[in-house]
């Protein structure tokens, strides 16, 4: 009898064996899976914005101001005195003396034409001039002794007339085989070369009085009241640390169709070196008054290529991106990222 309790107990054991492995397995999955621990019901966790505000912290309110537009118009600088010089007469160019940028008296001989020809006309005029002469003098002795009639000494002295005529006119016609400067001044965009043929209306080179410059600029028609006459604006030019004063002198009584302006011509009233003509510069003139954003500029800061400002709300404060404009007498305009009303640190907070 014992022998078969040992041989049945022997056999349940060795059955629950694997039955107890499994259990096992499965309680440790139970486990590890939290079915025996308190679940915590799913939900959103408040996370508060931004940073709380820092003590003693100082505001600013952004405000809506009514602010005149500023409006830049560009000009350049052009001589007041400028002439073009061209021949009078069709005739090769024998010499040019001048070059661009060379600095001339008034009388200097700029460039001469060849006179060849003029001057072969001209030994011929005043050898019929001589004759002339030496035929109505003849004339004239003849009338004195009554030899010869009062039309034909009037009809030698108008021989003599038209020869002396002839002459001058040669005279003068040789002149203009010589340019000249017509007054001190700077010669610029030279033209032709010795060799090529001039010809009337041809320029030969430009010089211009560097003491008398100003700035001409196209003013669209809206803006035409800011440049009234005797007015004196600031002119901002290329190379010229300073900005230079100038009295407008001159409205150009014409609109252009195409750009819908009118030239205004300025004079400068004084200037600190020689100006180039052709100086690039420009005028800012108000225009008509529009609503803007300004807030200090310590309050807008920069984060590479971003400009942000730190907006103070319920206690807290946030990063906005921004975008802004003119800065005037420590403010500066808020272009967009801001509102009417809205509280920004004045001092924005050091981030990171």
């Amino acid at each position: 009898m014992s022998t078969l309790k040992e041989r049945f107990g022997k056999r349940v054991q060795v059955a629950w064996r694997p039955v107890a492995g499994l259990i096992g397995l499965v309680v440790l999955v139970m486990w590890s899976s939290g079915l025996f621990e308190n679940k915590v019901k799913p939900g959103k966790l408040e996370a508060l914005p931004g940073f709380a505000v820092p003590a003693q912290a100082r505001t600013v309110t952004v405000k809506v101001a009514s602010t005149p537009s500023l409006v830049e118009v560009v000009g350049a600088v052009a001589p007041a005195e400028l002439v073009n010089l061209s021949a009078r007469l069709p005739a090769a160019i024998q010499t040019m003396k001048a070059a661009a940028g060379d600095v001339v008296i008034k009388g200097q001989i700029l460039a001469t034409l060849d006179d060849r020809e003029l001057r072969e006309q001209m030994a011929g005029a005043e050898s019929q001039l001589r004759q002339a002469e030496a035929e109505y003098a003849r004339a004239r002795q003849l009338f004195d002794k009554a030899a010869t009639t009062d039309q034909a000494r009037l009809a030698a002295l108008t021989q003599l007339e038209a020869a002396r005529s002839h002459v001058e006119q040669l005279r003068v016609m040789l002149s203009y085989t010589v340019v000249t400067a017509p007054f001190n001044g700077v010669i610029t965009d030279r033209r032709m070369e010795a060799g090529d043929l001039a010809a009337p209306g041809v320029v030969l080179m430009s010089v211009y009085d560097p003491t008398r410059m100003r700035f001409e600029v196209p003013v669209p028609v809206r803006l035409l009241s800011r440049f009234t006459l005797n007015r004196e604006l600031a002119i901002t030019l290329d190379g010229v640390d300073t900005p230079l004063q100038g009295r407008v002198t001159e409205i150009v009584g014409e609109v252009d169709p195409l750009s819908r302006t009118r030239k205004v011509r300025l004079v400068l009233v004084a200037t600190p070196a020689p100006l180039m003509p052709g100086t690039y510069g420009h005028i800012v003139v108000e225009g008509a008054p529009h609503d803007s954003l300004w807030v200090p500029a310590t309050s807008i800061y920069r984060v590479g290529q971003q400009e942000f400002a730190q907006v103070v709300s319920e206690g807290r404060v946030t990063r906005r991106i921004v975008r802004t404009g003119d800065v005037r007498d420590g403010e500066i305009e808020v272009l967009s990222g801001l509102n009417d009303g809205e509280i920004l640190l004045l001092e924005p907070v050091k981030e990171g």
